[in-house]
């Protein structure tokens, strides 16, 4: 299957798409001696994608094999980038064991979600890869399991260009992927998207509406929000701004935004797009709230020397300060209620990666 268009920019997919797609032709070429031209992965949306296999080589107890990353009409990096499957047997039938190879990168500190010393490599993608190689080996998925090295070549080059580095990822790409979809960044486009979404609920009488930061935040409000119809759940990505205002123009009386410790920072200090590009996340925001709360000092530094959100909300969690999350909450209500003259009341909702709900609050 081609890559899906959306607002009339056409889909791409992943880095952990396009591993797990490699992997499973790795397989079969291992299983059989032969590589096909081409793998069907399942992706996490519910869909399946076809992609071409690039690189095929069998031989010695291993295959490899590859596919080209197709970013669609999206301006990422990685696009054109080889990601490569090596695969050679294993002992314990069943098991895939997942390595990095050259090219994709090694976390070196914490808050990454992936454990310090372990490859670039997130947890879906992991999945995706683990599952790929498995349906590759068929029947021998019983008697055999793999280990499946994920290599990219130039990846270490690639990776000057992302923010790896600050973030303590060293020699190469991240492999990533959420969705297995890479969405094209269109802003015009889609901060449109986002008020006729908006426009739609108000037309139809709904007095709630739900705006997220992404597909995973979505998924998660909507099993907590779960009597609101699905036109009240709007993907609003960056644009809870334009999102805010247009819901108030439209006279929407009740709004929450849910999101994770990222961007709903930023919201909470008045930025209301928070495109990575545009504006970082600040770290002494964050560890301000932990001195509000009355955090001891060393907490208070270690947060704002994290190196990013995600860092300390590890930190914050490991030491079991209560009512952060609840706090962070309430500054992003103080925030959206200003945007908007007060005109609506404001929830806000802050998940965990695993769909926890860490902390809420409402105002108005």
């Amino acid at each position: 299957m081609p890559p899906l268009r959306r607002r009339g920019l056409r889909r791409g997919y992943t880095t952990g798409t396009c591993a797990a797609a490699a992997a499973k032709a790795a397989a079969i070429a291992l299983a059989t001696g032969q590589a096909p031209p081409a793998v069907t992965v399942r992706l996490p949306v519910g869909e399946e994608a076809t992609l071409a296999v690039h690189r095929a080589e069998v031989g010695d107890g291993r295959a490899t094999c590859s596919v080209v990353k197709d970013a669609g009409d999206d301006p990422d990096v990685t696009h054109g980038a080889e990601i490569c499957a090596t695969v050679s047997w294993a002992e314990t039938p069943g098991t895939v064991h997942i390595r990095g190879g050259p090219g994709v990168g090694t976390v070196t500190r914490p808050g990454v979600g992936i454990p310090v010393g372990e490859p670039a490599i997130t947890r879906v993608p992991r999945r995706m890869i683990a599952e790929s190689a498995l349906e590759g080996l068929g029947l021998l998925a019983w008697e055999r399991g793999l280990t499946v090295e994920i290599w990219v070549p130039g990846g270490e080059k690639i990776a000057e260009r992302t923010t790896n580095a600050r973030l303590g990822i060293v020699g190469g790409i991240s492999i990533l992927g959420t969705t297995g979809i890479v969405v094209p960044f269109s802003t015009a486009a889609w901060r449109a998207s986002v008020e006729m979404a908006i426009d739609v609920a108000a037309a139809n009488g709904l007095e709630h509406v739900v705006l997220s930061t992404g597909t995973q935040s979505e998924e998660f409000a909507r099993r907590l929000l779960s009597h609101l119809p699905d036109m009240a759940f709007v993907e609003a990505g960056i644009f809870f701004g334009p999102g805010l205002r247009r819901a108030a123009q439209r006279g929407i009386r009740r709004l929450t935004l849910a999101g994770m410790i990222g961007k709903l920072s930023k919201v909470a200090q008045g930025k209301m797009v928070t495109h990575v590009a545009g504006n970082q996340v600040d770290t002494d925001f964050l560890a301000g709230l932990a001195l509000a709360l009355g955090a001891p000092e060393n907490l208070v530094e270690a947060v704002r020397r994290a190196a990013s959100a995600r860092h300390a909300q590890e930190l914050i969690q490991a030491h079991g300060l209560a009512g952060y999350f609840d706090l962070l909450c309430q500054k992003v209500c103080e925030a959206a209620h200003v945007y908007v003259g007060g005109r609506l009341a404001v929830e806000c909702l802050c998940f965990e990666q695993d769909g926890r709900l860490l902390g809420r609050a409402e105002l108005g």
